[in-house]
C-alpha cells in the first residue's frame, strides 16, 4: 500500500526546509514518522551509483538524455520509499536559469512520483531577499524582490500544471517572518 507522498517547494531562501524540518519534529513525538527526502540528493546518489559522476556539481555537466533518465529514476527510487513509510520530497517547483524557468517537475518525474500534496511555501520578496542577504553559509545570486516574486509566481503555475497532470491538490503556505509557528501548524494540518 503506497504512503502518503507530499512533495515540498520554494525560491531559496523562503524557508520551506527549515520548515518541512519542524513539521516532522512534531509528527515524530506523536508516533508519525515521516521520510524526508531531497529529489537533488537522490538524483546524485543514482547517478554516482552508476560511476557516472563523483560530486553533485558535475550533475549539471551530465548529457540532458542522461539527466532525464536519471531524474526519472530517482522519482522511481523516491516513489518505492512510501511502501514502508509516508514521504516528504524537498524539491524546486522550478528552477531560474539564464534561459528562463525550468520545470523543477517535468512530466516524466511526475509519472514516478505520483505526489499526493505539492505544498508551496512562499513569503514577500522583501523577507526572501533578507534572509538571502542574512544567510553567510550559502552563495546565492542577488536578485530584486520583484524577481524573487516573479519566480514564487512561477512556481504557483508550474506546481497547478502539476496537480492537473496527477490530480494532486496543491496548498500554499505563508512562512512569514517571526511567524513559522503558524506554517508549521498549517503543514501540520496536511500532513496528518
Amino acid at each position: 500500500m503506497k504512503n502518503k507522498l507530499v512533495v515540498v517547494t520554494g525560491v531559496p531562501g523562503v524557508g520551506g526546509t527549515t520548515l518541512t524540518q519542524k513539521a516532522m519534529d512534531v509528527l515524530k513525538e506523536e508516533g508519525i514518522n515521516y521520510k524526508m527526502v531531497n529529489f537533488g540528493t537522490i538524483m546524485f546518489e543514482v547517478a554516482k551509483s552508476e560511476n557516472l559522476i563523483e560530486d553533485r556539481d558535475q550533475m549539471r555537466k551530465l548529457d540532458p538524455d542522461t539527466q532525464k533518465r536519471i531524474q526519472k529514476m530517482a522519482g522511481r527510487k523516491i516513489s518505492e520509499m512510501t511502501a514502508d513509510s509516508p514521504v516528504i520530497v524537498d524539491t524546486h517547483s522550478t528552477v531560474k536559469t539564464p534561459m528562463g524557468y525550468l520545470p523543477g517537475l517535468p512530466k516524466w518525474v511526475l509519472d514516478e512520483l505520483n505526489p499526493d500534496i505539492i505544498v508551496i511555501v512562499e513569503t514577500t520578496g522583501d523577507e526572501i531577499l533578507m534572509r538571502r542577504i542574512g544567510d553567510g553559509s550559502r552563495n546565492r545570486d542577488l536578485e530584486s524582490t520583484g524577481n524573487i516574486e516573479e519566480h514564487q509566481f512561477m512556481n504557483r503555475c508550474a506546481a497547478m500544471t502539476y496537480g492537473v497532470l496527477t490530480g494532486a491538490t496543491v496548498k500554499i503556505i505563508k512562512n512569514k517572518d517571526k511567524l513559522l509557528e503558524e506554517g508549521v501548524e498549517e503543514l501540520l494540518s496536511i500532513l496528518k
